[in-house]
């Protein structure tokens, strides 16, 4: 198992996490477990990946289009984001089109190269979950995602830019 960071702090996760080998296979797995599978397997084998005993989650990869998933988010409880490394910002924008665009509303999780330090930003596009780095340490803080009280810019969380919060208070 591994941790998950949400907003509750740090907490055991059963879902499994498939990535292809080199070959483009999965690595085995059990019937009635929840697996969490790439998206261009999710594409090809919709059909036995939903007659399974346990749930099936998807992941996308950095260069992967959330439309892909349109029509099937009512299907997924769970959407993956994967980060290959810190400095790519790709999943910040699928994260935005999940969530305004095409209104998912389940758990929305950061995994791949993911730091603390990231938290806050992932959070206010519509993350929910996510899953450090190995290696990297876990933060102890359980208010981490929410540092700050208020936010200038507007994101999925805040819709309204601070000033017109303010410019409607009065």
């Amino acid at each position: 198992m591994r941790n998950i960071i949400d907003r509750g702090g740090v907490r055991d996760d059963g879902w499994l996490l498939l990535r292809p080998d080199d070959a483009g296979a999965l690595p085995p797995y059990a019937d009635d477990a929840d697996v969490i599978v790439p998206l261009t397997h999710w594409i090809a084998e919709r059909g036995r990946f939903a007659s399974r005993l346990g749930r099936t989650a998807v992941w996308l990869g950095a260069d992967a289009d959330p439309a892909a998933l349109q029509t099937e988010l009512n299907l997924l409880t769970l959407v993956a984001i994967d980060f290959p490394s810190f400095t790519d910002g790709r999943g910040y924008s699928s994260a935005r089109l999940l969530r305004e665009r095409y209104n998912y509303a389940g758990e929305l999780r950061a995994i791949g190269d993911v730091w603390h330090d990231q938290l806050q930003a992932l959070w206010l596009v519509g993350f929910d979950s996510f899953e450090i780095k190995s290696g990297k340490p876990l933060p102890t803080n359980a208010n981490l995602v929410r540092p700050f009280s208020e936010h200038y810019q507007s994101s999925f969380r805040q819709p309204q830019p601070l000033f017109r919060r303010r410019i409607n208070v009065r």
